[in-house]
């Protein structure tokens, strides 16, 4: 069995395939190689419950850019200072998703960071 070159590149860089890239469906094998193929087209138009929920992560998507270097920064750097696991931006759209202050006003206390 040969093993493809760039298999062996994007498995050293910690690039483990799943989902899409760009035209490109992968996934990891149970063999472990990685497996490449055509993005199929959906089957069936989005529902009104995948639109709506589209346009809440390209408007959070939106609102992350917004903000300033500063911001960004200070939710990076709150979420690793309350050991959350999870990187700012992560944070920051589970808060817009959410909306819940009493969490963020607590990770707020526990970094010393203000966030809202």
């Amino acid at each position: 069995m040969q093993v493809n070159p760039t298999d062996k590149i994007l498995c050293f860089l910690g690039f483990s395939p799943t989902g899409d890239l760009g035209a490109l469906t992968g996934y990891t094998s149970k063999r472990g190689k990685p497996v490449w193929y055509l993005k199929a087209p959906p089957k069936t138009p989005p529902t009104g419950y995948q639109i709506h929920h589209r346009n809440v992560f390209r408007q959070t998507a939106a609102a992350w850019r917004a903000l300033s270097d500063v911001e960004r920064a200070n939710w990076m750097e709150a979420a690793r200072l309350a050991r959350l696991h999870l990187t700012g931006f992560n944070l920051f759209v589970w808060y817009q998703i959410k909306g819940d202050t009493a969490v963020i006003q607590t990770i707020e206390r526990h970094s010393g960071i203000t966030l809202l």
